[in-house]
């Protein structure tokens, strides 16, 4: 399984429709309004690398209302 984390800056005020639509994707485990630089975070999950890409690149972020994104995936190995 590939995890990765996506902060998503959205359009003002589409917070919650963007929300609803993340959390009805399969890849999407959790997704969560935040404060500060970014606007909601997202743990998508996958079982391979490929189709973790596909999903955040194809899926995640031509959303409507999505303004940009920021991926974060972690180290393999690392403690």
């Amino acid at each position: 399984m590939k995890k990765a984390y996506v902060l998503i800056n959205c359009a003002l005020n589409k917070e919650e429709e963007i929300l609803r639509d993340l959390r009805n994707q399969d890849s999407v485990k959790e997704a969560h309004g935040t404060f500060g630089a970014y606007d909601i975070i997202v743990e998508v999950v996958c079982d391979t690398a490929e189709l973790l890409r596909e999903t955040i690149t194809w899926k995640i972020r031509k959303m409507p209302h999505i303004r940009s994104t920021l991926t974060l995936m972690g180290i393999g190995g690392q403690i």
